[in-house]
């Protein structure tokens, strides 16, 4: 009964809000135009207003479809984009409740003080400050009471309108609904994990430790669970408040340059990303030692990239700046994601088709982060599997360059970001980076290589390479008074690679 009311009010408000115009055959139903309240308005807006009414569940899923730029319209991608995940608080009698249940002691015990009036709440938990008994200011992160059934509820209703409309629309497939709900629910899994984000806090802190570029809050690991996070309190000004910290004096072309450089030394130099970076989880300190440097919050979604990931996006980037638009075309197919009978002359000129027209403005001008998104709409023609990691980092990148040009109109961001991928590339290739693998590998070859005769003599006599096998078997008995030789040798050889490869640094 619970479900058939819910799903009834989603009916009443997707018509009041005339969301039938989404649905293949109901946009030009006169019953539906009629029953609409908001028929003068477009329709990217009415859908986001029918998301704020249907409450904070849909809101968080509308954030997480305007990531889905490879799948959406601008004009609705845009629009969602807006969504604000502003919630009234719950009593702070149930968030006491819940630090004390979840940290097994009174709130005494676990604090000096204790501010029950939150700062800021959204849709999965809220914030309260507080200070340790040691002096120290600490803010207290809790979940929302009974979170979790809310959010299996509405996960149910969503998942069961996907498969709909797989079935019942013809393009429905291509938008892959399904798909898009099921990494909605994975990241409201993470996010309902608060040690996971004390874990993603705790890396980013690691990865910038001693950096003057990215403050990050320390994590008070014995007073985290599950439920409950406890962190260092961090003091700034709200990055969007742009006039504020005019005023107080910070350079904002260079504080634009600075978040450029976060942006690749987290996604190159780490492959590990603060993927929600809207200007409500970043601060920049204004007072202190601190000052000028960026400051980070709300580690929820984060994003990682492998070796092969990161060769690819530099690649890209390079090729961009180059205009080697063939580099661009044979990236994709090296990295296995276009297909293998791919033509390489057809992709090159329909990326030369979208890239051109840009370059044709001047440098200021350029979004980057557009281009990525067209060349990711281009490059599903051609049946290449944008991967969910990337769209993660475009719609970062988006975020970064619409902050970086609020802060500095003639922020030039190809000019900013060139030296460092080139420099980045340089350190990929050539004799500093067979060193460094030679480093690496130089422990395991000393430990593996000695024990290769045994293992092919073992793999011999199990007759695992067939008539081949047995040839090897007699070859290897009439050779086996060499093997301990070999086997010193090969010792030797490991021995002086990794002084080799040591000593070189």
């Amino acid at each position: 009964m619970a479900r058939l009311l819910r799903l009834s009010r989603i009916f009443a408000i997707a018509l009041r809000f005339g969301l039938h115009e989404f649905v293949p055959g109901l946009s030009g139903n006169w019953v539906f135009r009629l029953a609409s309240g908001r028929r003068g308005a477009p329709r990217a807006r009415r859908l986001r207003e029918a998301l704020e009414t249907l409450g904070p569940i849909f809101v968080k899923f509308g954030q997480v479809l305007s990531t889905r730029r490879d799948l959406l319209p601008l004009d609705i991608a845009d629009e969602l984009a807006r969504l604000q995940d502003q919630v009234p608080p719950f009593p702070s009698g149930l968030a006491v409740a819940e630090i004390e249940r979840s940290l097994g002691k009174p709130l005494a015990e676990l604090f000096g003080s204790f501010q029950e009036q939150p700062v800021a709440s959204a849709s999965i938990a809220q914030v309260h400050l507080a200070t340790l008994h040691d002096g120290r200011e600490v803010a207290v992160k809790v979940l929302r009471p009974r979170v979790e059934e809310e959010i299996a509820k509405d996960l149910a209703l969503l998942e069961t309108a996907a498969a709909l409309i797989e079935r019942r629309w013809s393009q429905g497939r291509r938008l892959k609904p399904r798909e898009v709900v099921a990494e909605f629910a994975r990241h409201l899994d993470e996010e309902l994990d608060l040690m996971r984000e004390a874990g993603n806090a705790s890396q980013l802190r690691r990865n910038f430790e001693g950096s003057a570029l990215l403050a990050v809050p320390e994590v008070h690991w014995d007073l985290c669970s599950q439920r409950v996070m406890v962190m260092q309190r961090m003091h700034g000004t709200p990055i969007s408040q742009v006039q504020a910290l005019r005023d107080k004096g910070i350079d904002l072309p260079a504080l634009a340059r600075t978040g450029v450089e976060i942006f690749f030394t987290q996604v190159f130099r780490d492959g590990f990303f603060h993927a929600d970076m809207h200007p409500g989880n970043i601060l920049v300190a204004t007072e202190g030692e601190m000052r000028g440097r960026y400051v980070a919050l709300d580690f929820g979604i984060m994003g990682t990239l492998t070796d092969v990931d990161k060769n690819y996006l530099a690649q890209n980037f390079l090729a961009f700046f180059n205009r080697d638009y063939r580099r661009v075309a044979q990236a994709h197919l090296d990295a296995g994601w276009a297909p293998a009978g791919t033509r390489i002359d057809a992709f090159e000129a329909a990326i030369r088709s979208v890239c051109e027209p840009i370059f044709a403005r001047p440098l200021k001008e350029i979004f980057f982060g557009k281009l990525l998104l067209r060349l990711f709409q281009t490059s599903r023609r051609f049946n290449v599997e944008i991967q969910p990691q990337l769209v993660l980092l475009q719609k970062t990148l988006l975020n970064i360059e619409g902050l970086g040009r609020e802060l500095d109109p003639e922020l030039d961001l190809w000019r900013t970001a060139k030296p460092y991928l080139e420099r980045w590339m340089d350190e990929q290739v050539g004799w500093r980076a067979l060193a460094r693998s030679v480093r690496l590998e130089a422990p395991g070859w000393a430990a593996t290589l000695p024990q290769l005769p045994r293992l092919l003599h073992r793999a011999l006599s199990e007759d695992r390479l067939g008539p081949l096998a047995r040839s090897l078997e007699r070859l290897a008995e009439e050779n086996a008074r060499r093997n301990d030789l070999l086997s010193a040798l090969v010792v030797v050889l490991a021995a002086a690679l990794a002084v080799a490869a040591i000593s070189l640094f």
